[in-house]
């Protein structure tokens, strides 16, 4: 096999309380590039550039590094870690925000050192657009540069949105964004018109219903691994990534195959981060969890 190649991931570090059926966690783990940043490292070297304040504890960092992030790109400012609280109802939808303190976060202009701008693999977390694409200007000539957005950025700033789609390679949303950002009801042509925009590599998350790869060589579709204790669904679609990336760095390798393969480790890695709240069922995965169960979802997909 390939040696990993190093993934850089920009997004935000947060605290969460989150409410669910399954119960409560105050000031637990969170944020779009530490959800990130703990399920790639199962699979790759992983560059971190976020940004946190002077509240956040010193062993939290000394975990991530444990982890082997490399977190030469995490600042530590004066003043309060973004905080975020939010509620799922019974069926564990659609999270309802109750309480979002950007804190330090508001400042937050990402600067990447100068030892991560070669990294081959990026990944840009669910951040402002104008942000995200901050960073595609400071990376040299990367393999791949992935990136997330939600309906807020697609509603609230679309110019900027626009001009960081044609910048990057591979879109990660789910089917709500999709047909937002292509004003399409049909999900095909919703990524047909995407691809327009510039990323030429789509992947629509659809929740309890997996997700669909569409390749220049092909589509592909992989269920959701059924579950049958939810704990709280905070941070899947980060974790999902993070498989995704993860793989695909592992891999050192673009084409439809590894492509295929990244789609079943990113919803097996999503569905262990449903299974506890913050990232406790993800972080101590070891490597024959991880590659068991998506064994499982091959079998599931398979017609032998």
């Amino acid at each position: 096999m390939k040696k990993s190649r190093e993934i850089l991931i920009v997004g935000s570090v947060a605290f969460d309380d989150v409410e669910t059926p399954a119960g409560r966690r105050e000031r637990s783990l969170g944020g779009s590039a530490q959800y990130f940043a703990v399920g790639a490292s199962h699979f790759a070297p992983v560059r971190l550039v976020a940004v946190v304040g002077d509240d956040f504890p010193e062993e939290r960092v000394a975990a991530l590094a444990a982890r082997g992030v490399d977190l030469n790109g995490l600042e530590r400012v004066p003043g309060q870690t973004f905080f975020w609280r939010g509620r799922y109802g019974a069926d564990f939808g659609d999270a309802e925000t109750l309480d979002t303190r950007l804190n330090v976060f508001a400042d937050f202009a990402p600067k990447v050192p100068a030892a991560y701008k070669h990294t081959p693999y990026v990944f840009l977390g669910n951040i402002h657009p104008a942000l995200q694409e901050q960073v595609v200007d400071q990376v040299v000539e990367p393999k791949l540069i992935g990136c997330d957005t939600m309906n807020f950025w697609i509603s609230g700033e679309p110019a900027a949105l626009a001009q960081l789609l044609r910048k990057i390679n591979l879109l990660i949303i789910n089917e709500g964004e999709a047909r937002l950002l292509s004003g399409e009801k049909n999900l095909f042509k919703a990524v047909a018109k995407i691809k327009e925009m510039g990323p030429q590599l789509v992947i629509i998350k659809k929740g309890a219903h997996g997700a669909a790869l569409f390749h220049p060589e092909g589509v592909f579709f992989v269920p959701a691994f059924p579950l049958s204790a939810l704990q709280d669904p905070t941070g899947a679609g980060d974790t999902f990534a993070s498989g995704v990336m993860g793989y695909i760095a592992q891999r050192d390798s673009l084409d439809f195959k590894t492509f295929k393969m990244a789609l079943v480790y990113g919803t097996a890695m999503a569905s262990f981060a449903c299974e506890g709240f913050s990232f406790d069922r993800v972080a101590p995965l070891t490597q024959d969890e991880i590659h068991a169960r998506a064994e499982q979802l091959k079998a599931m997909m398979s017609l032998d």
